[in-house]
């Protein structure tokens, strides 16, 4: 018998990692919508309040603590996994290794009913790159004997919040990728939607749910929403592949190369879906709408 109570098994309790963020937000307002138990799990109790107020039982426990992470699953039927991101780790991905220790160690104490854990396209990239953090995640649940689902979204367009400035002042937008290739990209709120309606879902073993939008989208396709939301023209420029290193070192990072090198996975295309996006799930958010809601504000 499962060792969750009837109460449990017919009013689920939905325990959220990273529900601050945009994602997991997304996440944990979907199931508060639909009228689910929600357990927002945080590291810092004043942005537990929001969550509070919208009617969550709130945990504090960081990723990288197994003890009080467990506690914090104690008790659910399902546990949404939203590792923080890494974007300059140390060689060996240290960083990642000790929140998977720590998420590993918290799941084996809780023994949640199902787990889904946001996972990235390029998680099955064959060479080493930033996304490799990713793999390391994903081959340590799969030791895990709990009903797993692997979900993994295209690069998130919402990314492009970094462009609005440039985009706004200068007219231009500087990209590393391909400017006339286009990519599967994902609406982050298309993510968060998609991984409650997946929370929701029974299954056994592993799965794999790889996610993109309604369309792939070049970055001469962004400058063109940007245009159209700006009132301006703006048009997609590209960074030199020899220029990157120093760039990215001007900036502060102190290991560029893991983010090169998934820079070089999408643009030669050694970084897509496992059968060119053709059996992945769709949103229906376009980049358009996410770029003009950027602009806006919103």
């Amino acid at each position: 018998m499962s060792k969750h109570s009837d109460s449990q098994a017919e009013n689920p309790l939905y325990a959220i990692t990273g529900i601050t963020g945009k994602v997991g937000g997304a996440v944990g307002r979907a199931l508060l919508a639909a009228g689910k138990r929600v357990r927002a799990v945080v590291r810092d109790r004043d942005k537990g309040r929001e969550w509070a107020e919208r009617g969550c039982e709130v945990a504090l426990a960081d990723l990288a603590d197994g003890a009080a992470l467990g506690a914090a699953f104690q008790g659910s039927s399902a546990v949404f996994v939203l590792p923080p991101p890494v974007f300059d780790p140390e060689p060996g991905y240290p960083e990642a290794k000790r929140v998977i220790e720590s998420v590993v160690a918290a799941l084996s104490r809780s023994r949640p009913e199902r787990v889904l854990c946001l996972s990235t396209i390029g998680a099955d990239a064959v060479h080493d790159n930033l996304l490799s953090q990713r793999i390391l995640l994903e081959l340590a649940l799969r030791r895990l004997d709990l009903p797993l689902t692997l979900l993994r979204p295209a690069w998130f367009l919402d990314n492009a919040a970094w462009d609005v400035p440039a985009a706004r002042e200068t007219g231009q937008l500087p990209s590393f990728l391909n400017v006339a290739q286009a990519f599967p990209m994902v609406a982050s709120v298309d993510v968060g939607r998609v991984a409650a309606e997946l929370l929701g879902e029974a299954w056994s073993g592993t799965r794999v749910v790889e996610l993109e939008g309604p369309s792939r989208v070049s970055p001469n396709d962004l400058a063109t929403a940007f245009s159209s939301a700006l009132g301006k023209p703006v048009r997609a420029v590209p960074v030199a592949r020899a220029a990157w290193e120093a760039l990215f070192r001007s900036q502060g990072m102190k290991h560029p190369e893991p983010r090169m090198r998934m820079l070089d996975g999408f643009n030669e295309r050694w970084i897509e879906f496992q059968d060119g996006g053709s059996s992945a799930l769709k949103g229906t958010t376009t980049a358009a709408a996410v770029i003009s809601a950027l602009v806006s504000g919103a």
